[in-house]
């Protein structure tokens, strides 16, 4: 009896022992089988990438992190589904904050000021990777990786497949955070419209070439004229749209990317050298000099000045009367209720919403009949320059997080851009990061659906839009600066070119209190001695004399020209 017992004891221990792994991996086929689906991976290559985070995290099991991001689609996904999956696969509890991008920042700020691990990770913007870099209080990814994190890196995360990996290395090689999701700032257009007989002729008529998608802005301009006032399908319609509120959300308006669209900023890909979009110079050294024209910047340059007066002008004449109030969030649906025909800047991530059942822009086919296209460039703009922006939501490890919260935060950062969920998580929230998720046969069969999403993710012209880089050493104080000064210009109280002199000379403020608290030691800032703007100017490069005659000679392409041109490429 006593020996049936112990046997009976022993089985029950050994049984025990094998429960949670055993139903560990009953989690894992049963969220492979019902969610992750499609995936990159067969699902034999999906378990078994799964089975190695059971058993990665089998240390953590237990305990509770907490991480946070801004609410787009992407994360809520990420909070409400596979923050679930991950706890039922590893056993760790994950809680996912989702608040705005503002709030994010400012918790980010907070951990890096008091040292106190308030989130256990952060996704945020790679805009903040010359912050990163120069303060020194996150985790640079390369050396986690093959150190202290080694244990805990994923065999088959596969850092080359990210696409946006270039934005979110530093000068020093290291690679400092890893994106998430990813958006672009594109060209939106009426195709329906662009292609009927009668627009067509009466816009050769009248301006002497094709109606097509606008290469420079020149063309953007006389196309925005030529709809604006026009009354199609019983409602009167405009040839632009954006937004004018002297408001917070001014400023992405103008940091993500719109001066370098104009043409400021030195050649470079992801961004100018030695001269960036936001106009900062950096020396050989990597340290920012100037901002403004006299210090070798260029924020207050011809380019930027130029970049400012359109906005206003394209504002005034051809958006809705009402968009000059409007705040980003407000104007964003404007386009999917029909009567804007285009829209210079205009974000990817709205794509979702741009195609719902029953919009003005979706067919009764559920196709959209718009597209979305490479951006048009201004006068000043050469072929090298950046021509757009891209948003890249990236995974950071602060140094103040103790390493136990930091290795289980890097488990879910993995698993949550892993190729076992990436392409199901990209079907939600149509952010692509991964070239696979990219290149999966499922896109290719929804692409007609997308509006030219999926054809401009696989062209060679993605390379040309990027965030903000590493010239930029504190983004959340210098950020703050644009939306003050800028909307000085879009509401009247101050030209272009005065509004542009103030930020230059505002981000030089910051520059140099920076420099005097040596905070960032040798790559921060070391502003240049003031000169002249005309001796900067002959030197080449950024900053760029004004070009006498800004309104060059409009030139437009064939959307599904542009494609086919693409694909052969």
């Amino acid at each position: 009896m006593r020996k049936h017992l112990m046997a009976t004891v022993a089985a029950a221990a050994l049984l025990a022992g094998c429960l949670p792994a055993l139903a560990d991996s009953e989690a894992a086929k049963k969220w492979i089988d019902a969610e992750f689906q499609p995936s990159s991976l067969s699902k034999e290559e999906q378990l078994k990438e799964l089975e190695w985070f059971i058993k990665a995290a089998e240390p953590f099991k237990g305990m509770d992190i907490k991480v946070v991001s801004e609410t787009i689609t992407t994360h809520e996904y990420e909070s409400k589904v596979l923050a679930k999956a991950f706890t039922e696969i590893t056993g760790i509890k994950v809680t996912h904050d989702l608040i705005g991008e503002g709030d994010v920042v400012e918790k980010l700020q907070t951990q890096m000021q008091s040292g106190n691990n308030i989130y256990d990770a952060y996704i945020n913007d790679s805009d903040l990777i010359g912050t990163h870099w120069r303060y020194k209080q996150v985790r640079n990814l390369t050396d986690w990786m093959a150190g202290e994190g080694k244990d805990v890196t994923s065999p088959t995360l596969d850092v080359n497949d990210f696409v946006g990996r270039s934005f979110t290395t530093a000068p020093d090689g290291k690679l400092y955070q890893l994106p998430d999701q990813q958006f672009a700032n594109l060209y939106w257009f009426r195709y329906d419209w662009f292609n009927d007989e009668k627009n067509k002729a009466d816009f050769k008529a009248k301006y002497g070439y094709d109606l097509g998608v606008p290469v420079n802005w020149s063309a953007y301009e006389d196309i925005a004229e030529f709809f604006t006032g026009k009354t199609i399908d019983g409602k009167k319609v405009y040839g632009h749209m954006d937004y004018g509120k002297k408001d917070p959300s001014l400023g992405w308006r103008f940091t993500d990317a719109w001066l370098s669209m104009a043409g400021n900023g030195d050649k470079g890909i992801p961004n100018g050298k030695p001269v960036d979009e936001w106009g900062i110079r950096v020396n050989e050294k990597d340290q920012p000099v100037g901002s403004c024209m006299a210090r070798g910047g260029d924020t207050n340059a011809p380019a930027s000045v130029y970049s400012i007066e359109k906005y206003v002008e394209w504002l005034k004449k051809y958006a809705p009367p009402e968009a000059n109030g409007m705040t980003f969030s407000e104007s964003g649906p404007v386009p999917a209720q029909g009567a804007v025909a285009q829209q210079i800047f205009w974000y990817t991530a709205f794509t979702a919403d741009m195609v719902k059942p029953g919009l003005p822009v979706v067919d009764g086919a559920g196709l959209p009949k718009w597209r979305m296209a490479p951006s048009p460039h201004g006068v000043y703009w050469q072929e090298g320059n950046k021509l757009g922006y891209q948003d890249a939501g990236s995974w950071t490890l602060m140094k103040s997080t103790p390493t136990d919260r930091a290795k289980a935060a890097w488990l879910y950062a993995q698993f949550v851009t892993s190729k076992t969920v990436d392409v199901k998580k990209s079907h939600v929230g149509l952010t692509f990061i991964r070239e696979s998720t990219i290149q999966d046969k499922s896109f290719t069969e929804r692409a007609p659906k997308l509006g030219g999403l999926i054809e401009f993710y696989r062209s060679p012209a993605r390379l040309q839009w990027s965030p903000t880089g590493t010239n930029v050493p504190d983004y959340p104080k210098l950020a703050q600066l644009w939306w003050q000064n800028i909307g000085d210009a879009s509401s009247g109280a101050k030209t272009a070119q005065a509004a542009m002199d103030s930020l230059c000379q505002a981000q030089e403020q910051v520059l140099a209190r920076i420099e005097r608290s040596g905070v960032q030691g040798d790559i921060g800032p070391k502003l240049n001695p003031e000169t002249s703007a005309e001796e900067w100017m002959k030197k080449g490069g950024a900053p760029r004399p004004k070009i006498a005659n800004e309104k060059e000679k409009p030139i437009t392409v064939n959307y599904d020209e542009l494609v086919k041109s693409w694909q052969k490429k």
